[in-house]
This record gives C-alpha cells, sequence and structure tokens, in this order.
C-alpha cells in the first residue's frame, strides 16, 4: 500500500468463547412494459423519478464542512467534526507541523493549530478560532460492501472535488504504519473504487446521505496517481481517536493479550496463538497456545496483523466472541 503524499487443524478447538476485553496503555415518470404470451405475466418496473441525483444531494450535505488545508510542506484536506472549531484530517498531512492555513467551502481562510495526531491510525485534529461551523455526521456503523461512496476532498489542490464509486471492500488491513519507537501497528480500513488522489488525504467518504463513513488517507498505486483502490480510515476509529485527542486522555484500546502469528499451514486463513499473556482476557476465556482465532466477532481473520487490527476496533470490557 503507498500513502499518498501530502498535498481442520488439531490445534483448533470447535465452537467459540467469549473474552471480555482488557484495558491497554458511515415530476415523475413512469414507464410501463407490457408483456404478451400465452398467459399473463407480470413485470414489474421501478418507478423513476426525475431528477433524482443521489450523488449530488450527499455532496450538497458534505461540502459546507469539508475543508483544504495547506501547510508549509504541501496541501490535503479536512472534515469539520465539531461546530466549535475542531477538524479532523489525516496526521500525515499535518506530519511535522503546529500550525495550517484552513480554507472553508465559502473561501474564507483562517489560521488553524494543530492540536494532537494519532499518528497509529493516521489521524489529527484541527483547532480553528471560529465556531457555528458546519460540523458533519459521523456514521459509526460498519458500511456495507456494495454501497454507494462519495470522496470529497481536495485532489491536486482543486478544492470541493467529488468523485463516486463503491465501498469495495471493509477491514482491509494496513500494517505499514511505523511508530517512533521502531513497532509496526496495523490499522482495519475501508477500501474504495471512488477516485482518490494526492490532496485527497484528510477528506471525506461519505454515505448516499453525506454521512461521513470514513477519512481518506492513501491509495495503492503504481503511478501514484488513482488506480481505483483507495482507502479511508472507518469512522468509528476517527472518533474514538478524535474524541480522545480533543480531551486530552489518553485512549483506552482493547488489550486480548495474545502475541498471534500467522498460520504456517498453507493455504489457510488465521490467526495462531503463540504466547498467551498471565492475567489477560485471553487467559480467562480458555485460549491456549496452539489455538488458531479464525474471526473476531463473525469477521472473519486473515492473518496475525487481521487479528491485531480488529481488536484495535473495540473498547476495553467489551463482548466478544472468537
Amino acid at each position: 500500500m503507498t500513502q499518498e503524499p501530502i498535498t481442520t487443524d488439531d490445534n483448533r478447538k470447535p465452537g467459540f468463547v467469549v473474552a471480555l476485553l482488557f484495558f491497554g496503555a458511515v415530476a415523475v415518470v413512469v414507464i410501463a412494459i407490457a408483456v404478451t404470451t400465452a398467459d399473463s405475466v407480470d413485470v414489474s418496473v421501478p418507478t423513476i423519478v426525475a431528477g433524482e441525483e443521489p450523488i449530488a444531494d450527499a455532496a450538497e450535505v458534505i461540502l459546507p464542512s469539508v475543508v483544504d488545508i495547506s501547510t508549509n510542506r504541501g496541501s490535503g484536506s479536512g472534515v469539520v467534526y465539531d461546530s466549535d472549531g475542531l477538524i479532523v484530517t489525516a496526521a500525515h498531512v499535518v506530519d511535522g507541523v503546529d500550525e495550517v492555513t484552513v480554507r472553508f467551502a465559502s473561501g474564507e481562510q483562517v489560521r488553524g493549530t494543530v492540536i494532537g495526531s494519532a499518528p497509529e491510525v493516521d489521524i489529527a485534529v484541527i483547532e480553528v478560532d471560529k465556531d457555528e461551523l458546519p460540523a458533519a455526521i459521523f456514521d459509526t456503523a460498519k458500511p456495507r460492501v456494495g454501497q454507494l461512496a462519495i470522496a470529497v476532498g481536495s485532489p491536486w489542490g482543486l478544492e470541493s472535488t467529488v468523485t463516486a464509486g463503491i465501498i469495495s471492500a471493509v477491514d482491509q488491513t494496513d500494517c505499514s504504519t511505523v511508530l517512533p519507537d521502531g513497532q509496526r501497528t496495523c490499522t482495519p480500513l475501508v477500501q474504495t473504487d471512488a477516485a482518490i488522489n494526492p490532496g485527497n488525504s484528510g477528506g471525506a467518504l461519505v454515505d448516499r446521505n453525506g454521512r461521513v463513513v470514513g477519512i481518506n488517507v492513501s491509495i495503492f498505486s503504481a503511478s501514484g496517481a488513482n488506480d481505483g483502490v483507495g482507502f479511508a480510515v472507518p469512522a468509528q476509529i476517527v472518533s474514538l481517536y478524535a474524541d480522545s485527542i480533543i480531551s486530552g486522555e489518553p485512549l483506552q484500546t482493547a488489550f486480548l493479550g495474545v502475541v498471534p502469528t500467522d498460520v504456517n499451514t498453507e493455504g489457510r486463513a488465521g490467526a495462531e496463538v503463540s504466547t498467551v499473556v498471565e492475567g489477560s482476557a485471553a487467559e480467562a476465556a480458555g485460549i491456549e497456545v496452539g489455538d488458531v482465532i479464525v474471526s473476531v466477532d463473525g469477521v472473519p481473520v486473515l492473518d496475525s496483523g487481521d487479528l491485531v487490527a480488529q481488536v484495535r476496533t473495540h473498547r476495553p470490557g467489551e463482548a466478544v466472541e472468537f
């Protein structure tokens, strides 16, 4: 994955276990068709409503909430998170800077201050001295594969650009982020074929109602431009980390208590447990070394990175089926 520039197994247990996660550090035109055969046949035809434009309608809802962000290193996009002057964007858009220029859809420009970022999920929050902003609605429910997806942002500096496609996949694991301490972290992402290009980072990925289902952060491309494979941080994760940054309190993420490895059996998915932490949720649930975890709450686990990413979407104290 290329991040866009800134501008039945013997060890497997049957059934499932429930682990209680512990704390860790989105004029009517009617067409009728008559069919005549030996028997009468009724053919139902959808009613087409003149002027119905779901993409345009969604764009009308979200455009006032999407901003252009400029720094001395390049540019990107952002989304109004709170009407009292809080904006979310991609962490790599504001990497290394404390202040930015925010340009609203109205054309107004103001200075913004980066109040915090979470590079492990590529999310940051900017504050501007302005209230009564048009805050976007964030839908934290998981989007459906195949549903309409609309990307809004400033690709190549072209503000308020709207492109459309579908949700191509959910829970696509990205383990490419390396933290300052050298550790690699994994995040589940939403995949879309809506065109995303450099400058779209930090912008909105919305549904047909204009609700944010993700914040666009990267593309997979051999050319550096859109190849129809874009990625967004799910709204659920955006909200969790943005709220933590705003409150100034560390985010309490779920901790299962296992060290997973990829399954060695050729062609088999899942994450094999190599270590179980003493006193952890995994130990309390009866998970043992050698077990293979194949799903989390019904969502298939492809490999060890996928397990880490899925656990991250839960909060301490939640009951989860493995």
